[in-house]
């Protein structure tokens, strides 16, 4: 499979690890309409269907961290019945350095 960044081909081979089931990209959320058509969309990285849950991974600049911030805001406003996380650089660190996959699990579905 072929990955955006490669962090986020780290992540899905930790998820892999611990046997939880992921899906790469697999559904678009609009976020911003105008003059009939959508203006802003968001792909969430992955969703976790065993944890029911989209994850957005980051390691990039801050300019980036707070666009995608803004967007899982919007994202949970707008889809209240959907689950959607952030995982920024620090939390994506510390999840590759766990191998507790009760832990791992609570950690992503918190």
């Amino acid at each position: 499979m072929k990955f955006a960044h490669y962090s986020e081909k780290v992540f899905s081979e930790h998820l892999d690890l611990f046997n939880i089931t992921w899906i790469y990209e697999p559904t678009s959320f609009p976020l911003k309409w105008g003059s009939g058509e959508i203006k802003m969309m968001f792909t969430p990285d992955f969703y976790l269907p065993d944890l029911d849950i989209y994850v957005e991974i980051t390691t990039m600049n801050q300019n980036l961290i707070t666009k995608k911030q803004k967007k899982i805001k919007l994202a949970k406003k707008l889809y209240p019945n959907r689950n959607f996380k952030l995982i920024n650089e620090s939390q994506f660190y510390n999840f590759l350095s766990n191998n507790d996959e009760a832990l791992i699990k609570k950690t992503i579905a918190s």
